[in-house]
């Protein structure tokens, strides 16, 4: 799920060389409809989870408030989730609530006090790199130049940024896979013994 593991801790700082682009400027652009109030957020594809979504609940001064919930069964995820306290976990049920996200026209960027900063910024190019705050560092690491990913019965084009390390226990690296008219269209996480998951993220509106 697209916002649901967006959350919290802190890592060493990574250095940035003089040829990348360190965007500290927060996010510009018009307010998506994705980030209005009702709006929801399904994610597909992932292997030990169901019944998995995020929704609006509230939208103030240009900041959505997010909830989401999970039934999970897959023990990797389950295990990962259960380190991170803003998480609650019962049984196999994990739910998270009242998390932040500025969603424009240009892209998404956190609120969360712990793990803020630019998630995807649309006009990037590759090599671009948005910082995190708390040592965490967002790089661009691929634009596609044709229709290139599938998308439900589709092909678009999208934009990747890479975050790595983590501030997940067990997880490595995460890419975020995002499309300007779709936004955030899946995520991929490796985990420490490169074991990988990718999740498919369907909203019901667009930019």
């Amino acid at each position: 799920m697209k916002m649901k593991l967006l959350i919290t801790a802190a890592i060493i700082a990574l250095f940035v060389c003089s040829c990348e682009k360190d965007d500290n400027d927060g996010l510009g652009g018009e307010q998506s409809p994705m980030g209005e109030v009702g709006e929801e957020l399904d994610a597909f594809n992932i292997p030990g989870v169901t019944n998995a979504s995020a929704t609006v609940t509230s939208l103030e001064d240009g900041i959505s408030t997010l909830s989401a919930t999970a039934t999970i069964t897959n023990q990797d995820i389950l295990d990962i989730l259960s380190t991170v306290p803003e998480f609650e976990v019962t049984d196999n049920t994990v739910s998270v609530s009242d998390v932040q996200f500025k969603i424009t026209s240009d892209g998404i960027e956190s609120k969360i006090p712990a793990y803020p900063g630019i998630i995807v910024k649309y006009d990037s190019k590759v090599g671009d790199v948005y910082s995190g705050g708390s040592g965490i560092t967002r790089e661009v690491i691929y634009k596609s130049t044709d229709d290139d990913y599938s998308y439900g019965f589709m092909l678009i084009k999208v934009m990747k940024v890479e975050e790595s390390p983590t501030p997940f226990p067990g997880v490595s690296k995460i890419v975020y896979i995002a499309n300007h008219r779709f936004g955030m269209v899946g995520i991929e996480y490796t985990l420490d013994d490169n074991s990988t998951y990718d999740f498919i993220l369907s909203g019901s509106v667009e930019n």
